[in-house]
């Protein structure tokens, strides 16, 4: 199934695996489903440059497939404005629980978007996508001069013109439905929080750049509602965590198989943006206080320890279980079979729809 969008990218499927950081977007992952004609991503926005060239070359050694890679755009520098000591206080006894050491202030991290980028240049990666602002226009420059396809994420119409104006290729329009970070950088979260089915046909409307629907698309049906809202191609990020490729540990994905739709919020908890997963203990120890919890990514890198130690120990309840509000319909699938199944599904969708 062909749109315009897949046609210059040329991927047989208007289906892209969206770029999870932190782990959950693996090399098998993103290798099988480029494979499979859908568009694979690298989430490499906690990840040192050279991880970020060898996570690259690895993909391009299993696939000939086009692939993309995604980076946080740049974000502004924050202080600390929480109380670090009740911080503290709240993850003691779950560090005791988990039995590591008790929490302290983590080590600054190095990473710079500008070393990140260019060692993202220096793969083969076709795609450039990024989250969470606009680029420098210096960076965007350089993209489109290396040939890269670009494209931007948006959360409002508002920011999709910005999008378009700053020169990006293409638009993701990630609805309040989708699971983890969404990419508001324009209004306050809380006024972004705009549904897919609405938020889509908006966007194509407001802009002449192929769209990308994302936000509580789970199957086939889901693909061809934004295909008929004008969309060029979908986004799917928690239908994939399921998949036995991906990253996550077994107790997150447990949960995402056994969520509901009504089982999912929006937390700061984890890492200090606003965020969509499954309801759990140290969300809402965190909750409960919202003036304790730090600026994102400080809040990121104190959770860090104990959502480790918690993967490893196979306890759900102090992982942050991102989930769109789509869960109940997540499966056990290889990735390549599940692009298949729901590309089946879709022209199922789409056939009915002509046949009435």
């Amino acid at each position: 199934m062909q749109t315009a969008l897949t046609k210059r990218l040329r991927i047989a499927h208007p289906i892209f695996q969206a770029p999870m950081a932190g782990g959950a977007t693996t090399i098998d992952l993103v290798s099988a489903v480029s494979q499979a004609g859908a568009l694979g991503f690298l989430g490499c926005a906690y990840s040192a440059p050279d991880a970020i060239r060898e996570a690259a070359t690895a993909v391009r050694a299993r696939t000939a497939a086009a692939f993309g890679i995604n980076l946080f755009a740049p974000q502004p520098a924050v202080g600390v404005s929480g109380d670090l000591g009740r911080v503290m206080e709240i993850l003691a006894p779950v560090h005791e629980e988990l039995g590591i050491p008790p929490p302290l202030p983590p080590a600054p991290t190095d990473l710079a978007f500008s070393d990140q980028l260019r060692a993202a240049l220096e793969t083969e990666a076709e795609v450039f996508s990024f989250t969470f602002g606009l680029l420098p226009p210096e960076a965007l420059a350089t993209l489109r001069d290396r040939g890269r396809f670009v494209i931007g994420t948006a959360t409002t119409v508002d920011e999709a013109i910005a999008l378009e104006r700053a020169g990006v290729d293409a638009i993701v329009a990630q609805g309040s439905e989708a699971g983890a970070h969404r990419g508001t950088f324009g209004p306050s979260f809380e006024a972004a929080m705009i549904g897919t089915l609405a938020l889509v046909p908006q966007v194509v409307d407001a802009v002449d750049l192929p769209v990308i629907a994302s936000g509580g698309i789970m199957d086939g049906r889901g693909v061809a509602a934004a295909l008929v809202l004008g969309a060029e191609a979908t986004q799917l990020g928690t239908a994939f965590l399921t998949c036995p490729e991906a990253g996550i540990s077994a107790a997150h994905k447990r949960a995402i198989l056994g969520g509901r739709e009504d089982q999912t919020r929006i937390t700061r908890a984890f890492s200090g943006r606003p965020a969509r997963g499954l309801v759990n203990r140290l969300m809402d120890d965190f909750d409960r206080e919202p003036d304790a919890i730090l600026p994102f990514p400080i809040q990121n890198a104190w959770t860090r320890p104990a959502r480790n130690a918690a993967a490893a120990q196979d306890r759900h309840e102090y992982l942050s279980l991102w989930a769109g509000q789509g869960a109940r319909l997540a499966r056990q699938l290889p990735a390549e079979e599940l692009v298949k199944q729901i590309m089946n599904e879709t022209s199922n969708a789409l056939r009915r729809l002509g046949s009435s």
